[in-house]
Formats: C-alpha cells, sequence, structure tokens
C-alpha cells in the first residue's frame, strides 16, 4: 500500500507521531542553517551579501537534486516534472532568493545573536499570516502571543533611539519573506512532492539572486581552495536546512510547529559567545524574554487544546 502524502496526513488528524516528525525536522533546519550563516560570516569580509546569495542559491539546486534521485522521482526518461502551480513555485523562489539576501547582510552589520533574535518575528507572521493566507482559526491566546512577541520585537529593536540602525530592519525583512514562502508551501496540491517543490523554487531563487548580484555587485575572484570549500559547505547547508523546514511545515499546521523555532535563540548565543565573541545583553533584553514568552504561550495553548 502507497504510503500518505504528508499534506493529506496533516489535513485529515496531525497525530503526536506527525507532530514529533515536524519537530525533528525544524530543529534539523536550525542546525544547518546556523552552520550556513557561521561560514556566511566567515566569508563576508571577502565576498558581498549579493555573491554570496548567489552562490548559496546555485549550490541549494543539489539537495534537491539529490533528493528526487534518491526517491526515484528523477529519471533520465519518463520523468514528470510540469506542476500545477508552477506560477506559485516560481513567486516563492523569489521570495526566498529576498530573504537571503536581507539575512546575509544582516549578518555583516549585527551582531549574530541580535540577528537570530529579530528574524524570531518570522513565526510571529506565520500566526498571523495563517488566517488570510490558509484560512485557519487563529483564538485569543495565540493572538495575544502574537502582540507580546511584536512588543519583545519592539523592545529589541529599539525604533527611535540613539542605538537604532536601519541594518536593524534587515533581519525583520528576512523574516516576513521567509513566513511567505512558509505559507505559500502548504498551498501546492497534495500529490506535488516536497522535492519537486523545493526543485522549482531553488531553480527561480538561483535565477534570481544572480541577476540581482548582476546588477547591484561585481563577483570577486573566489580567493583558495578554502574560501571554496566553506561557499560549498554554505550552499549545501542552507539546501538543506531549507528543506528541512519545508518538510516540517507541510507535515503538520504552520501554526503549531512555528513556535519550536524558538530554540534557535539559543543556539544563537552559544555560537555568538562561543565562535564570534560576543554577548549583546543590553542590546537583547529584555525584548527577548517577550518572543520567547511568546512562543511558550503558544505551546502551552496547543497543549491544552490536544487534551
Amino acid at each position: 500500500m502507497a504510503a500518505a502524502h504528508p499534506a493529506k496526513v496533516a489535513a485529515a488528524e496531525p497525530t503526536r507521531a506527525l507532530v514529533i516528525r515536524a519537530v525533528i525536522f525544524l530543529l534539523m533546519s536550525i542546525l544547518f542553517f546556523d552552520a550556513m550563516s557561521i561560514a556566511v560570516r566567515h566569508l563576508l569580509d571577502r565576498y558581498s551579501a549579493q555573491e554570496l546569495s548567489a552562490y548559496r542559491n546555485f549550490l541549494g539546486v543539489l539537495p534537491s537534486l539529490v533528493v528526487m534521485v534518491w526517491v526515484g522521482e528523477l529519471r533520465l526518461r519518463g520523468t514528470n516534472l510540469r506542476i500545477r502551480q508552477w506560477k506559485l513555485a516560481l513567486l516563492r523562489g523569489l521570495i526566498v532568493a529576498a530573504a537571503q539576501l536581507f539575512y546575509y547582510a544582516s549578518l555583516g552589520h549585527l551582531e549574530y545573536a541580535t540577528v537570530i533574535t529579530l528574524s524570531f518575528a518570522g513565526p510571529l507572521i506565520v500566526v498571523t499570516l495563517s488566517v488570510p493566507i490558509l484560512g485557519e482559526r487563529v483564538g485569543i491566546w495565540r493572538w495575544g502571543a502574537v502582540l507580546i512577541g511584536f512588543v519583545g520585537v519592539l523592545l529589541v529593536l529599539r525604533p527611535g533611539a540613539d542605538t537604532f540602525t536601519p541594518a536593524a530592519l534587515l533581519p525583520i525583512g528576512a523574516a516576513l519573506c521567509y513566513a511567505l514562502s512558509t505559507m505559500t508551501v502548504r498551498k501546492f496540491d497534495s500529490n506535488v512532492s516536497n522535492a519537486l517543490v523545493y526543485l522549482y523554487s531553488s531553480v527561480a531563487a538561483a535565477g534570481s539572486a544572480l541577476v540581482l548580484a548582476l546588477i547591484t555587485t561585481r563577483f570577486s575572484p573566489v580567493q583558495d581552495f578554502g574560501d571554496a570549500g566553506l561557499i560549498l559547505f554554505m550552499g549545501l547547508s542552507g539546501g538543506v536546512g531549507v528543506l528541512c523546514l519545508m518538510l516540517g511545515f507541510r507535515l503538520v499546521s504552520p501554526s503549531i510547529v512555528a513556535p519550536f523555532q524558538y530554540f534557535g535563540l539559543i543556539s544563537a548565543l552559544l555560537i555568538g559567545y562561543f565562535v564570534f565573541g560576543e554577548l549583546p545583553v543590553t542590546t537583547l533584553f529584555p525584548g527577548v524574554l517577550f518572543i520567547v514568552g511568546s512562543g511558550f504561550i503558544i505551546l502551552w495553548r496547543e497543549g491544552r487544546n490536544k487534551t
């Protein structure tokens, strides 16, 4: 008997086992995104954010091709790569390219933990957009959590303060674009595989990032084999991270799994301190407590709803 498609299972009944699988994929995506971000940080003093975004998107196509070959969806003959919502898939690629450019640029201007903290406006945006885009019902508890989370974002951002810089808006722009890309994943037909959706989106993102880089900057020669290896590692880590994130969000409702992304705050603080020697306590607190608190409110409410 053929296995049920993840999107169909999620639509019928998001069992505990399905939620656990989605959370595992989400935690794996955090691991891969952190690895990608470390590589980007080390490369930004020699290459522009536009260049790195182009490299990452072209190399990010490889994981989707490997998955499609592995599951038998990509063969030399008889492979059907057509999907009904191909325009949506291409649009998702454009959105992803914009998100990556915002995110890479922010890594060159802000402390790592600050970038990650501000990017956690993404789960709040996901919950908000799940109403108009997916038609989901969000109760007063989750709306209250979203409000608390945005207060936390404002406390970290500190608009109007002397310490505020326009670069602080870059992670917010990235969060918005990533949230839109997350929402569009569940708009595809249930018979369209994850790998095929990712293939369309990654190809579109690669083309968009290349055009943007050619318009706005000049490509620098790769200096040595060390940089070449780091660029390859960056691209593959980012590609696998996006694939894991997409798998997680197709298995269950985004408003259920999104709060688990807050575990990335812990890894960001650890990486910022041990890898980059940064500990932006005065910048992050108390705003980060509001952001984390909003996530736990959503988690608590989801647990009550299932009991």
